[in-house]
């Protein structure tokens, strides 16, 4: 005879047993900051010195009235005013209004990215290297990683936003007050949580951690433009569809209204709010979005590095490949109208003078080509980097247990970096010089723009071999190769209207390139640049095949 023995088995304790869906949140979010330690105040304070330094050079620059309305004959202009924001500022012209003119639109962009960046690392991220699934099998709600990951955006955001505000309003400077400064830190935390939800959306819809962030940035970008399309127009109609344009019709240190901010809260919540209902309508680790049924046949390609490697790329490639194109052209269909769109911003003229050139469209152009070239500095970067996510989410392992070489692996992908970079920088003069030969009806430009862009290509990788310098070396210090783009857009764009000393351009691999079209070509520089990167790229694979590799 049996005897079943019935076993009671204790119900669980806990929020969880009561069905709250926010169990864990504090701990996540104490995680989430103690992980971002140092990313995150690296953030802030760049942030917050580009906001100071620009407000101070802008004392300097526009402490007389006859330079301020010099400045306003320009800035209320169609080109003018799509590059800055809309025309109302102009009517108030102080440091203030000034600042909140020109650089609120662009540094609302850059906190908007931050934001991004925070949702996809703490949402996506964790699903695509399987760690939320383990943290989910503990005690933790189902919205907790997603509720974490919003308020340490909202966090940094507020932090920042009242950082510049005390740090703007203690500057002492006419036009700036401590009102205005309140309002114009809150705009950017306003946009920057504004992006931060729409993340929380597009981390839904893709299993890729780098497809969500490209999913929201291309939303950031689509605000961007309408906004620069909108603030020329009578009505404005474009950018009322837009956050930034939002942000900036507070005329901040003009006007001060609060009321623009409340629609950037509202379609916050409204984003928010639809990100946490997609989220319980998928599977940890999958996306909304269906995955594409793939051949069952592998092609040939996919069975050598590079084609592989090149499959991993494409999408990225192909969206900075598009998106400079169309910048580039932009910036392109404006070069006929350079000399009088510039001609009474005194810093912009003086970096030109200091560029040369046999026209005012040449010395533009070649400024113009340095933004093109960090971007695509950027993308060089993000793929230079791709072995070290790989190696990260154990990737790497299986496929070195192969034949495959640790030098063939990194290889590959330094690679596609260094020629999509010089792809990126084909396309992006191409559309230059398309656009600019059109706009200054002179022909030859296009071939000068060509050039230009390609002369940037050696710095370019000069970049991919720091890169693969620290990821060889000193793997976890990867993410210190972003320093270059920046340091280079820092000082190679920024430092030329900040009037910085000339030797800190030099510490940049783009300082060491002639600004063609408008300076004389040199080819010693382009030559050290080659060796150089050469040279990194070997020594970075040598670092790689003589350390041990990261395992899961």
């Amino acid at each position: 005879m049996t005897t079943a023995t019935a076993t009671r088995t204790p119900a669980p304790t806990g929020s969880v047993a009561g069905g709250n869906a926010l169990a864990g949140t504090g701990t996540l979010i104490r995680f989430n900051l103690r992980r971002d330690r140092v990313r995150l105040p690296v953030w802030i304070v760049a942030l917050l010195l580009g906001t100071l330094g620009t407000a101070n050079n802008y004392k300097t620059l526009y402490s007389d009235p006859a330079d301020r309305a010099s400045l306003i004959k320009t800035m209320d202009s169609p080109g003018g005013l799509a590059m800055s924001g809309p025309p109302h500022y102009v009517s108030d012209y102080n440091v203030g209004s000034i600042l909140g003119h020109q650089m609120l639109g662009f540094t609302a962009v850059m906190v908007a990215l931050m934001s991004v960046l925070i949702i996809t690392r703490h949402t996506r991220t964790e699903e695509e290297t399987g760690r939320a699934e383990l943290v989910r099998s503990t005690v933790v709600g189902r919205h907790a990683q997603l509720t974490a990951a919003l308020t340490v955006a909202v966090i940094v955001n507020l932090v920042l936003a009242l950082l510049m505000a005390f740090g703007l309003a203690g500057a002492g400077t006419d036009g700036i007050d401590t009102s205005g400064s309140l309002l114009y830190g809150f705009a950017h935390a306003a946009v920057g949580i504004v992006f931060a939800a729409v993340a929380m959306i597009t981390v839904q819809f893709t299993a890729h951690s780098r497809g969500a962030s490209g999913m929201a940035l291309a939303v950031l970008g689509v605000a961007y433009v309408l906004r620069a399309a909108g603030d020329p127009s009578s009505s404005g109609a474009l950018s009322w569809l837009s956050p930034i344009g939002w942000a900036q019709r507070t005329y901040v240190y003009v006007d001060n209204r609060w009321w623009p901010l409340l629609l950037c809260l509202a379609l916050a919540v409204a984003c928010a709010a639809a990100g946490f209902v997609l989220s319980t309508r998928r599977d940890v680790g999958a996306g909304l979005r269906a995955a594409r049924l793939g051949s069952p046949e592998a092609s040939e390609s996919l069975s050598r590095p590079f084609g592989f490697a090149l499959r991993l790329h494409r999408s990225t490639l192909a969206g900075f490949a598009i998106g400079l194109f169309l910048m580039s052209a932009m910036y392109g269909s404006i070069l006929g109208n350079a000399e009088e769109t510039l001609k009474n911003i005194d810093p912009i003229q003086e970096a030109l003078e200091e560029i040369g050139g046999a026209s005012m469209a040449e010395s533009f152009a070649s400024m113009i080509m340095v933004i093109i070239a960090l971007v695509a500095g950027v993308y060089v970067v993000m793929a230079s980097l791709r072995p070290r996510a790989e190696e990260n989410a154990g990737r790497a392992e299986p496929l070195l247990a192969t034949g495959l070489s640790r030098r063939s692996w990194v290889g590959s992908h330094l690679v596609v970096a260094m020629t999509g970079g010089t792809a990126v920088l084909l396309l992006s003069g191409i559309g230059l010089g398309l656009a600019g030969a059109a706009s200054a009806s002179d022909g030859s430009l296009f071939l000068k723009l060509v050039g230009a862009a390609l002369a940037y290509a050696p710095a370019l990788w000069v970049t991919a071999g720091i890169a693969v310098v620290l990821f060889g070396w000193f793997p976890r210090a990867s993410a210190a190769a972003w320093i270059v783009p920046v340091y280079g857009f820092v000082v190679g764009y920024l430092g030329e209207l900040l009037q910085f000393p000339d030797w800190l351009n030099l510490v940049s691999p783009f300082g060491h390139v002639p600004q063609l079209p408008a300076a004389e070509m040199e080819w010693t520089p382009m030559a050290v640049l080659t060796l150089v990167a050469a040279g990194l790229v070997w020594l970075g694979l040598e670092g790689f095949r003589r350390r041990d590799l990261e395992t899961k």
